[in-house]
């Protein structure tokens, strides 16, 4: 018996069962200066992304561009973590994430669900409430 191919159906961005299957697991984690800024871009599509603030007066924001994009300083297009642990979970696709230093002594851990979705396939995250 043969196998029947349908056009449209497969790994992809709007594929359904691309984000209803269990993510593969990804984890990573740095420190930051004040001011500083740390890109993180993910080998795959994200499902969702848990960014945890670490450091003894941890203060941290969480974007998906960077501070210097449009208005995203400006416009508060940013989650603030303060506190060693606070945590935040973006039930998000996306294909990077920025982590924004906002005290000497912050650093960031993040765990991110992927899917198989290859990032090329991914949009620009921009407009109303992201840059503008």
């Amino acid at each position: 018996m043969s196998k029947v191919m349908y056009p449209g159906h497969g790994v992809g961005l709007r594929n359904v069962g691309s984000y209803q299957i269990s993510g593969h697991p990804y984890v990573t984690g740095s420190t930051l200066s004040a001011g500083g800024e740390v890109k993180v871009s993910f080998p795959f599509i994200t499902k969702s992304v848990t960014v945890f603030a670490s450091g003894s007066n941890a203060r941290i924001g969480v974007a998906f561009n960077s501070k210097t994009d449009g208005g995203v300083t400006n416009g508060k297009h940013y989650i603030n973590l303060t506190g060693d642990g606070t945590n935040f979970t973006f039930d998000v696709k996306c294909r990077e994430i920025y982590i924004i230093g906002a005290s000497a002594t912050s650093g960031f851990q993040l765990y991110a669900s992927l899917t198989g979705v290859d990032p090329n396939h991914m949009y620009a995250l921009t407009g109303s409430g992201l840059t503008d």
